[in-house]
């Protein structure tokens, strides 16, 4: 289990590594295709490792069982607005302005990207807890592909993290321990949401869904946009539908 909560810190990490391999961040079509990548493995995980079990789960409830999942869905969705709108709003392209943005700046980034990721570690926890509770509804491979997908997004995340640090002229060593210390609310989030399961079983359709509406805002308001920005477009569509079908083909054939 530790495995699976530990992969998005880990993607992150070696973001954040960046900074001892690259003097100007991430190429564009590298950025592209991983962005692009990620969004795909993300929505597929958000219908077949969230949706679709959340809805199996409520099956009791019969015409209305699509009650839980719709709650769960617009309440993820809006709580991810809300975080947007009292944290710093960032987008991985805007961070490369070097060093004209300012300490003060790149301390709100730092804290939007944190805050950012605990949803999203929280979404690893809940699946990871329903998988543990035995539920048949969740497999291994369904919450491995969701720590996969998550990772690569936080690749880029982990970048614009300690880039514009090193911009400032802070030393590599010290801009990759803030890059990483970003991610660490990840695997926090999902120890939490483990740690709790036992209340929270009666509740899973709900978090289940819950943790599908944040992807999906993230996927939308983040991801997409900073896909399709520029002339390598093309590219992340194509890597959006090879994440999609890798990660459909693992939760539908080995979940």
């Amino acid at each position: 289990m530790w495995q699976i909560i530990i992969i998005p810190f880990l993607g992150t990490t070696l973001g954040a590594a960046c900074v001892f391999f690259f003097k100007k961040g991430i190429g564009d079509k590298t950025q592209h295709a991983l962005i692009g990548f990620a969004s795909g493995v993300m929505v597929a995980a958000s219908f077949f490792s969230l949706i679709l079990p959340a809805l199996d789960m409520s099956s009791k409830l019969e015409k209305l069982s699509f009650i839980p999942a719709c709650v769960g869905f617009g309440a993820g969705m809006m709580f991810l607005l809300l975080l947007d709108i009292l944290t710093p709003h960032m987008h991985i392209n805007k961070s490369e302005e070097g060093p004209k943005t300012g300490l003060k700046r790149t301390t709100k980034l730092i804290l939007a990207v944190t805050l950012h990721n605990l949803p999203e570690g929280m979404a690893v926890g809940i699946v990871c807890a329903g998988w543990l509770a035995g539920n048949e509804k969740i497999g291994y491979m369904g919450a491995l592909a969701l720590a996969l997908g998550i990772a690569i997004q936080n690749f880029p995340e982990g970048a614009i993290v300690s880039m514009p640090l090193l911009g400032e002229g802070m030393k590599k060593g010290k801009t990759f321990l803030f890059g990483m210390l970003s991610g660490i609310v990840e695997p926090i989030g999902a120890l939490l949401v483990i740690a709790a399961s036992g209340l929270l079983t009666p509740a899973m359709p709900y978090l289940l869904s819950f943790a599908a509406g944040a992807m999906i805002y993230v996927v939308v308001e983040e991801l997409i946009p900073e896909m399709s920005e520029g002339k390598h477009s093309n590219l992340g569509t194509i890597c959006f539908a090879l994440g999609f079908i890798l990660m459909m083909a693992l939760d539908v054939g080995l979940g």
